[in-house]
């Protein structure tokens, strides 16, 4: 049986901060969801993106709670913004966001579901994107 609290920190410590993707083809399993495909190979097409614009982005675990078969991860990165980023060119700007990451791990041991959710809200604030609200106000159907 896997140690999928261990595994999940392998998960974080080798892919997404020593950029050991070979670790992610012993961790990832082929139908495990990502970017624009599954495997390890999707997965890492995101991790690759990050990369493009934050090279030095490195990941804290703050907390970590495992059962079963699922473990959730509680973290903040850090890294500096010297690449697109989507539609936000370049700023130089180093950044600080918090983060969860759900994963879930099949009866081979390795991960099947990633799901993260975090702060890019305050991410692109950092970033000194300005967002504004739609203008016309919010009306309800049939107002």
């Amino acid at each position: 049986m896997t140690d999928v609290e261990a595994a999940a920190r392998r998960f974080i410590a080798d892919v997404w901060n020593a950029r050991r993707e070979e670790s992610a083809y012993e961790l990832i399993a082929e139908e495990c969801p990502g970017l624009g495909g599954t495997g390890p190979e999707a997965t890492l097409a995101w991790h690759r993106e990050r990369r493009a614009a934050f090279p030095d982005l490195r990941y804290k675990i703050v907390d970590v709670v495992a059962a079963g078969e699922r473990v959730a991860v509680h973290w903040r990165a850090a890294g500096t913004h010297v690449g697109q980023f989507g539609p936000v060119p370049p700023t130089g700007q180093v950044v600080s966001y918090s983060g969860a990451t759900f994963l879930r791990f099949g009866a081979k041991g390795r991960i099947v579901e990633v799901w993260s959710c975090n702060e890019l809200f305050q991410l692109l604030q950092q970033l000194g994107v300005e967002m504004l609200p739609p203008t016309g106000g919010i009306s309800a159907p049939g107002v």
